[in-house]
């Protein structure tokens, strides 16, 4: 690969060029098609995939027979291997982890919604940006927390993150909420949020907005939450106006708003509030992020509301949604936490009047 080239590519791409080992990848589905495209563009070559021996047996994924891993190591011995899927279960975390003490492990930073990747030139290019947000954040574990993210997107090296999750475990859960507080769920998906906002108030709320395009969620989402009181559903999708939208229901959290797919109707939250006012507005919207901040700049101004936002479903997220609150309302304070997930799923940022 010419060194022009090399140049420009992230580290983990530049370690996978450079590396005399095999270049594999650990995982199928949607994350493994985006690493594969950006071994593609970077001229990299992927010798093989892998996955647990369930999911491995007779499988082809773009071509190449998956393997498991004790067949890869019989056929090279030692491996450099890209991650390509997410979780959080405990136990193929504990996977991931006994793995990369056999073999170099990296987990590249992908879009979760749409394509593209976390790229180091970017980054650097959008460093007045980064900044502006790292000064808005409100505590030593958010700035400690942006540092490690922003270690773990440009080396792809998990160690970066597991240091951010053991933060994040310390500063526990941001859940500060003012008794009789109105609660709106944008994204509300089962009922999941619902129910442990519910909980942190001890159930000392004035009413909820339970926002849900995907109609399966939904019907989960009110099967789960029926017995509460005060709450309105909304079937439809949290934009910045009210309307229809094109929607690709995916499995799960991964049913987002798409080029393709069923028309929904969407909703901005000013107008379901028609000028009440909100506490504390929760956006998991996958995607839609600013649509739905932007559909929410009467409230926010007026009420000035805790606003607790997903901030991982494109790379930049974890700074761009800071600094595009910032431009609705000045002067919030910017609380960043890392759940436990690989990769860095579950970002969270939450804001304080």
């Amino acid at each position: 690969m010419q060194t022009e080239t090399l140049k420009a590519l992230t580290p983990w791409q530049e370690r996978a060029a450079e590396t005399k080992k095999p270049v594999v990848l650990y995982g199928m589905g949607s994350g493994a098609d985006k690493i594969l495209r950006q071994l593609e563009i970077s001229g990299i070559k992927c010798s093989a995939v892998f996955a647990s021996d369930d999911f491995a047996r007779g499988t082809v994924f773009h071509g190449y027979k998956v393997s498991t891993l004790s067949q890869l190591e019989e056929q090279y011995g030692d491996m450099l291997i890209l991650l390509a899927f997410g979780t959080s279960l405990p136990d193929v975390m504990q996977r991931i982890d006994n793995i990369s003490e056999r073999h170099e492990l990296i987990a590249p930073e992908v879009s979760v919604i749409g394509d593209g990747a976390f790229e180091k030139h970017i980054f650097f290019e959008r460093i007045a940006e980064a900044e502006h947000a790292y000064s808005l954040l409100g505590d030593d574990i958010s700035r400690k927390t942006f540092e490690l993210l922003t270690s773990y997107k440009i080396t792809g090296d998990l160690a970066f993150l597991r240091k951010a999750f053991s933060l994040s475990a310390e500063g526990s859960k941001l859940t500060a909420v003012p008794d009789n507080a109105v609660y709106c769920d944008l994204g509300a998906y089962n009922g999941d949020t619902v129910t442990d906002f519910v909980s942190i108030c001890k159930g000392h709320y004035k009413k909820i907005y339970a926002i849900e395009p995907e109609k399966k969620n939904f019907q989960k989402l009110i099967r789960n939450t029926s017995q509460l009181k005060n709450i309105e559903y909304i079937n439809a999708a949290a934009w910045n106006s009210d309307g229809e939208l094109l929607f690709s229901s995916g499995s799960g959290r991964q049913a987002s708003v798409s080029s393709s797919g069923k028309r929904v109707r969407s909703v901005s939250l000013d107008s379901v509030l028609s000028g009440a006012g909100a506490d504390f507005i929760k956006y998991d919207v996958e995607g839609a992020d600013r649509e739905a901040l932007d559909g929410s700049k009467e409230t926010i101004r007026k009420y000035s509301p805790i606003i607790c936002t997903a901030a991982y479903h494109r790379p930049y997220d974890y700074f761009d949604l800071i600094n595009h609150i910032d431009s609705i309302k000045r002067g919030l304070r910017y609380y960043l936490r890392q759940d436990r997930y690989y990769p860095a799923w579950e970002t969270t940022i939450t804001a304080y009047p």
